[in-house]
């Protein structure tokens, strides 16, 4: 995986002051994509174990209250082992702090067996999300008073309660 830029000081994707990843690659190509640069998966730089623990650094500083991952597209199938290594090395050395996942796949197709987004680990990774910022960006239903999402058809979905329940429950963070 690559990933195209590290925020280490973010409060516009999540709750409180939080440590943003981008990663490359995206197949979605939604119309009026605020990082159209970030659909070619070469784009930005290798994602190694060092940007890990770069990342796992950042993220231990006391006042930051979690991680977010966005991009391109970080539940693109070739994305999703790297993905899945950060979020079970945050839960593990930093299990206080909360991890947000945007994507332009929703809840229901990453969830679906057999679809293009659905992998052996996509499971795993959403019982490690605390909210699934989910749907493509729609330029139509473009609203710029949301909170953390950017078309009023995406959702913020509170993951613990949505897998408990076996369907979308809304975050009311």
């Amino acid at each position: 995986m690559n990933y195209c830029a590290i925020k280490d000081c973010d409060v516009a994707d999540g709750p409180g002051v939080r440590v943003t990843l981008f990663v490359s690659g995206c197949t979605n190509h939604c119309e009026g994509c605020f990082q159209p640069q970030t659909w070619d998966f070469d784009y930005g730089e290798p994602y190694t174990p060092d940007t890990q623990a770069h990342l796992l650094s950042l993220l231990g500083r006391p006042y930051i209250r979690g991680l977010t991952l966005l991009g391109g597209e970080p539940m693109e199938p070739a994305n999703q082992p790297s993905v899945l290594s950060l979020m079970r090395a945050v839960r593990e050395s930093l299990p206080g702090k909360d991890i947000w996942l945007y994507s332009g796949f929703t809840y229901e197709a990453l969830t679906c067996p057999g679809s293009r987004c659905h992998t052996g680990v996509t499971g795993e990774i959403l019982s490690l999300a605390d909210v699934l910022v989910d749907g493509p960006f729609i330029l139509a239903k473009k609203d710029l008073m949301l909170r953390f999402r950017g078309s009023s058809n995406q959702r913020l979905l509170d993951m613990p309660q949505t897998l408990l329940a076996g369907a979308p429950v809304a975050w009311n963070g």
